[in-house]
């Protein structure tokens, strides 16, 4: 029996010499205010419990974790169909690089990095047209069992007033005729669930269900299909991470999925779901530390896929 308190306190003592390395995302101006010294990890448990370290409630932009959620509505909507326009192979390359999606004529490699989730995004406006944001919030309180999430303004504006990098991607794709939707609503219900705010227990809890074969084990909802589930698991694996996808399965063995608000979310499959914030990012954007105390984590106790 792994006592989860111990061990957390541990992986916090081990990770304090890392908070010297790291940078936080500053292309986003807002996010560049937050304190980098910071750290917090929860583990949630299928039957409720919870054990956790730092401060587990303070909410951070979820950035791309929000793509596991889009994702999910997507294929929950679209099935296989969904692959006609968002491919499912990992890039090899950064997040918001638009060399390989001109060269495979607007086809996005997968649903997590930039250009998959923009399409996503566009999928599920076709779907719910203006409400298409409230959706994606709803579903995300949902699966947290949490009616108090919302998403930050200065945050969403300020990803308007600065994605240049984004809007190139969406004009980029839009040329390839692979955006159905008008640009500017497309775009900002994107930069908006880049938005969203989560702490470390609500973004632990809001990932159960992928790690239950699609069922969320504290209410027994049926969220997605068990297969549905395994296939939203192997892209986390291998593309959760964007270019550092590979280095992260070799090190911590788990599906997961990053934000550069520093949030990292992964789930032990039948057993739990973890997250873990601090904002220092490495090189390829991923949390430096909460890559580092995942590590710990699956090290110590084993539990890794592999």
């Amino acid at each position: 029996m792994v006592n989860y308190p111990l061990l957390l306190k541990e992986i916090e003592k081990e990770i304090q010499p890392l908070f010297s390395k790291g940078k936080v995302a500053n292309y986003i101006p807002a996010l560049s205010k937050v304190d980098p010294k910071q750290f917090s990890m929860t583990i949630q448990l299928f039957d409720g419990t919870s054990y956790g370290v730092g401060n587990q409630n303070k909410a951070f932009s979820i950035q791309s974790i929000s793509k596991v959620f889009t994702f999910t509505l997507a294929l929950k909507h679209y099935g296989k169909e969904l692959y006609q326009r968002v491919n499912h192979e990992p890039s090899g390359n950064p997040f918001n690089s638009l060399v390989q999606l001109e060269y495979e004529n607007g086809i996005p490699r997968n649903p997590f990095i930039n250009a998959g989730a923009i399409v996503t995004t566009d999928s599920l406006t076709s779907i719910h047209k203006d409400s298409t944001f409230e959706h994606i919030l709803n579903f995300i309180k949902k699966t947290s069992n949490d009616e108090s999430i919302v998403y930050d303004n200065e945050i969403f504006h300020s990803e308007m007033a600065n994605g240049y990098r984004n809007m190139a991607l969406i004009n980029m794709i839009k040329s390839f005729n692979n955006i159905h939707n008008p640009i500017d609503d497309v775009i900002k219900t994107y930069f908006k669930q880049c938005s969203i705010m989560m702490n470390t227990q609500q973004l632990a809890q809001s990932m159960l269900f992928l790690a239950n074969h699609g069922i969320n084990p504290l209410t027994n909802e049926v969220i997605i299909t068990e297969s549905q589930a395994k296939r939203i698991n192997s892209l986390m694996l291998t593309c959760g991470h964007y270019d550092a996808s590979g280095d992260f399965a070799y090190k911590v063995g788990l599906p997961g999925k990053s934000g550069v608000g520093g949030g990292i979310v992964a789930v032990v499959p039948q057993k739990m779901a973890i997250c873990v914030y601090s904002p220092q990012l490495n090189s390829q954007g991923n949390s430096l530390i909460g890559t580092k105390a995942l590590e710990l984590f699956t090290t110590k106790t084993g539990l890794s896929i592999f």
